[in-house]
């Protein structure tokens, strides 16, 4: 992949995947317009930096608007590289690249609302460390999904999920009703003993399945809003397949990139139907801002009152940090290097994690006056796993 150099370009241009892999990059023409725009108002202000506070500010009030397309355009390369990083850990996936960088993209309002430039965060680091958790999440939970028997699913699904599913894929209220009541019987009757684990459940017996059937056919009388006719073992079995694809459609929905084409439409794009105006007065007001220097000193007051924290650490902690960031070293690596148990390595690890996050914490709400909410915590947590990896990797 070739960076994208010139702002315009950084601003308005989305990756094109070539089957599993980068393509090339496509430009949107209305971004690539409000860009030169902005560029023309101000041709002595081209530093990315700038540009990238500037539609953040927007974005704060104009949330739909289109400064929320430019910072996804801005971020398809982190985005990108986020995805490939973190696919590579997993060892086995049916996912591909571009499957892990659409979810990720598709999480942009959560980076663009967690991302606080007054704490010197960088939103390409935090955008990284963002999208790679978003990943992760989803590769667990697709995980824990796929693994799952159909059998073992039904189980596991609650009935309001249930519910929510079959409604979302279009069926009938009537129809929702019963499938649901049948899968309540399916569950009442259908209890999972040692010989067979809750995630590997087989396919019943037939002779289960006619006792779920003559359950619900009980239960319809007084349960249903109309109880319609009987049902039979096999319907019902026909009936819980249903109710499967419809949970693991509407628990892992396919996610659709801004750059497709219009439904309905030979030309244009759906990014081209969203609408923002931008404010010139806030061109002004960020051009007579000194925030850039504000997070520089910061940043580099973080820097150096962590270094110090690192160095007061027992020199065992300070190993155990090295061999895993700097070496990038599993903990059962760790383990079998040092000759000592994995989870004796976890728990120090743990241990020296949070002294220096308690430090940080600490010396943010000293200095910068800031309350520590949990959503601050768990800023200042992923500003420092960043910030670790930043320091050994660079040592």
């Amino acid at each position: 992949m070739l960076p994208r150099q010139e702002t315009v370009k950084i601003f308005s241009t989305f990756i094109q995947f070539d089957y599993d892999r980068f393509g090339s990059w496509a430009t949107d023409n209305r971004l690539r317009r409000s860009m030169r725009q902005c560029l023309d108002k101000i041709p002595t202000e081209s530093s990315e930096n700038f540009w990238v506070l500037y539609w953040h500010q927007i974005w704060l009030e104009q949330p739909r608007g289109v400064a929320r397309e430019h910072l996804a355009a801005y971020l398809q390369e982190i985005c990108f590289w986020s995805s490939t990083k973190t696919i590579s850990g997993f060892s086995s996936t049916q996912y591909t690249v571009p499957d892990c960088f659409q979810v990720a993209i598709a999480g942009i309002d959560k980076v663009l609302k967690g991302f606080d430039r007054e704490r010197g965060f960088n939103l390409k680091s935090y955008a990284s460390i963002t999208f790679g958790n978003l990943i992760r999440e989803l590769l667990r939970q697709k995980r824990e999904i796929d693994i799952c028997s159909d059998w073992s699913l039904l189980r596991k699904l609650s009935q309001k999920r249930t519910t929510e599913a079959l409604a979302g894929a279009g069926l009938d209220a009537a129809v929702v009703e019963s499938y649901v009541l049948a899968r309540n019987c399916f569950k009442t009757v259908y209890v999972p003993d040692r010989a067979n684990s809750t995630r590997k459940l087989p396919k019943p017996e037939l002779e289960t399945w006619i006792a779920i059937a003559d359950l619900y056919n009980q239960e319809r009388h007084t349960q249903l809003s109309a109880a319609g006719d009987p049902a039979t073992p096999e319907g019902i079995e026909k009936w819980m397949l249903a109710c499967v694809r419809a949970a693991r459609s509407y628990l892992f929905p396919s996610v659709t990139s801004i750059n497709q084409p219009k439904p309905g439409y030979d030309s244009g794009e759906i990014v081209d139907s969203i609408v923002g105006e931008v404010d010139d007065s806030l061109l002004t007001d960020m051009i007579a801002d000194e925030e850039a220097q504000q997070r520089s000193q910061k940043q580099t007051d973080i820097n150096q009152f962590l270094t110090t924290t690192i160095q007061g650490l027992i020199p065992e902690e300070q190993k155990l940090l090295e061999l895993y960031y700097s070496l990038e070293l599993k903990q059962a690596e760790i383990a079998k290097e040092l000759n000592t148990q994995q989870y004796t390595v976890s728990r120090k690890l743990s241990r020296a994690r949070k002294t220096l996050l308690k430090a940080l914490a600490k010396w943010t709400e000293s200095t910068m006056h800031i309350s520590l909410t949990s959503d601050i915590l768990n800023n200042i947590s992923s500003l420092l796993e960043e910030w670790l990896a930043g320091y050994y990797g660079s040592n």
